[in-house]
């Protein structure tokens, strides 16, 4: 059971955030309020979300070439003139060149000697119905995908959001790159019931997020699990998609992600921390109910769920 990381939707995701829960928050009387810790629970369950570092760059408006149908004397005689940059937008983001699988490090780092998961899956199953196959998908914000983490090429980008301050609050992995490389160990390693996945909007690199079946995760000790409930942990990585919506919007697209592709999935499931306010508005705007309030060993948590019964009515 992860933390929430700063950043984990719209509406002031940012910065440390306030204690207690939007005023729209309602428990759902017909869920348990579990109170008590579970002292016992064999370590923690996988990590949960919010926020630090995305690159976005504006793209810089050059002369025009000529026409083909100009002559060439005309085209040398009669160049364009440039263009003055738009301010009253945010800068475009430039085309990323990122390949889901060989790619280069996206910032040079010390090679990991971590493998990445290679494991079989028990009985062959997949636990999560490859979400590396789920594709991209167009969201308010951009063209959105998940790309499975390779350490090899993502560890440097990963450790630096996570030394964010914002990020740090809430997900604790803040330090060298080998206490990233130790959490995503056990996830890469393991049987494939969580799997850590880079966010790409537009083909930039830009949020972190955890797809895990919640229902095998130690989170159900704490909640009325359902089979086959999957939970989401992120953050949002780049400062300049904190505090307008880019979380929300993302959030919600991924739910939908689960939804369509886990045809047994029966609800979406996630546990930010409840002091952690701006990520629990943002679970809310994008189609999440507020269920209850559970003692997790390393957090009070909001427990959030979208509902495939409800899917197009929230």
């Amino acid at each position: 059971m992860g933390r929430t990381g700063a950043a984990e939707g719209g509406g002031g995701e940012d910065g440390v955030p306030e204690s207690g829960l939007p005023e729209s928050s309602v428990p759902d009387p017909g869920v348990p309020d579990f109170r008590t810790p579970d002292v016992g629970a064999p370590g923690r369950a996988t990590p949960g979300p919010d926020a630090a570092d995305a690159a976005t760059a504006g793209a810089e408006a050059g002369a025009r070439p000529p026409s083909p149908l100009q002559s060439e004397a005309e085209a040398e005689a009669e160049p364009e003139p440039e263009l003055e940059p738009d301010r009253s937008h945010p800068a475009p983001r430039t085309p990323h060149t990122y390949s889901p699988v060989g790619a280069t490090h996206l910032t040079p780092h010390t090679p990991s000697r971590i493998t990445p998961h290679t494991a079989p899956h028990p009985r062959g199953d997949d636990l999560l119905d490859c979400p590396e196959a789920w594709g991209p998908v167009t969201t308010p914000v951009g063209a959105f995908q998940l790309v499975p983490v390779r350490v090899e090429r993502d560890l440097s980008l990963l450790s630096a959001w996570m030394n964010d301050p914002a990020v740090a609050a809430f997900w604790e992995l803040a330090g060298p790159e080998s206490v990233t490389a130790a959490h995503l160990r056990p996830q890469l390693d393991g049987d494939g019931r969580s799997v850590p996945c880079l966010g790409l909007l537009d083909g930039t690199p830009m949020s972190y997020w955890e797809i895990y079946r919640a229902d095998l995760d130690p989170l159900a000790r704490h909640y009325p699990a359902r089979p086959h409930d999957t939970g989401i942990h992120l953050l949002i990585g780049g400062v300049a998609d904190r505090g307008r919506g880019v979380g929300t919007a993302l959030l919600r697209a991924v739910a939908d992600l689960v939804l369509d592709n886990r045809p047994l999935c029966p609800r979406v499931v996630a546990e930010p921390d409840l002091r952690n306010t701006p990520s629990v508005s943002a679970f809310l705007s994008a189609g999440f109910r507020f269920s209850a309030e559970v003692d997790l060993p390393d957090k009070r948590a909001a427990l959030m769920v979208r509902d495939r019964a409800l899917r197009n009515l929230l």
